[in-house]
């Protein structure tokens, strides 16, 4: 399995907001950051925000923030909003599959076994985990010292 763009983007992005967590970041600072499209990652803050996963201000000192501490999100929630589907084989998506063993077959089962533990274990990270050191972060992201590291 191999996740998407939009899911990488979107981990950055929360990373980068649980970094600077005194004031709002600017999409284009984070684009920058990480040379994405500033388009692509407003697209990106949308699934966020429409998910209850980032949230955004308005104004001269808007930006993007997180709506709660990154303790309370988990790379399982980013990944559920950011990913279209989880169809590991034809036969997940219900359609009209080939096989006649679709309603009993040992590989379909094991298959979502496989993926129920891996969203298991993303349930089990969060951004806090991800942006742990919070001001090495800053640091590799050319990010100014934090008003509450620096105290």
């Amino acid at each position: 399995m191999r996740l998407t763009q939009q899911t990488n983007y979107a981990v950055r992005a929360l990373m980068y907001c649980a970094a600077n967590p005194d004031k709002p970041s600017k999409v284009a600072d984070i684009a920058a950051t990480f040379t994405m499209s500033e388009t692509h990652l407003f697209k990106i803050m949308k699934v966020l925000v429409d998910a209850g996963l980032m949230k955004t201000i308005r104004g001269r000192n808007g930006g993007i923030t997180l709506p709660r501490p990154a303790e309370e999100i988990t790379v399982g929630q980013v990944v559920r909003a950011t990913e279209e589907n989880f169809l590991l084989a034809e036969c997940f998506d219900g359609g009209k599959p080939d096989c006649p063993l679709v309603n009993h077959c040992g590989f379909n089962s094991i298959l979502h076994k496989a993926l129920d533990a891996f969203l298991g274990v993303l349930d089990t990270c969060t951004i806090a985990d991800l942006a742990d050191n919070r001001n090495n972060i800053r640091h590799l992201l050319h990010m100014e010292p934090s008003e509450t590291t620096a105290a």
